[in-house]
């Protein structure tokens, strides 16, 4: 069985940094595009930064300058830099990867979510 386990939020105050990282473990034959989504409260969760298997990545207006996507594909990790963090950043963040496992279909699977709060 797949799984996606996030660690790394936490509180700051606004202007501050957090890295969040996601590895992914299991019977894994190839992951494809992984990215990070969040959701803010009373909000619907929405998409932040996504990088493909090849290193391409895009983000959402919100964070451009701000944060930045990064994987490790030997070690099956995803992480998220967090810069120059404002009060509209607080929200649960999600890891979420495209994934095959062996002898299985791609499948989309996501982390359990870890929380990041930024004060004023």
């Amino acid at each position: 069985q797949v799984q996606l386990v996030e660690s790394g939020g936490g509180s700051v105050q606004s202007g501050g940094s957090l890295r969040l990282s996601c590895v992914a473990s299991g019977r894994i034959q190839t992951i494809g595009d992984m990215g990070w989504y969040r959701q803010p409260p009373g909000k619907q969760r929405e998409l932040v930064a996504i990088i493909t298997a090849g290193h391409t990545t895009s983000y959402v207006d919100s964070v451009k300058g701000r944060f930045t996507i990064s994987r490790n594909n030997p070690k099956s990790t995803v992480s998220l830099q967090l810069n120059s963090l404002k009060p509209e950043d607080t929200a649960v963040y999600y890891c979420n990867g495209k994934i095959i496992p062996i002898g299985a279909q791609m499948s989309e699977y996501w982390g359990q979510g870890t929380q990041v709060t930024v004060s004023s």
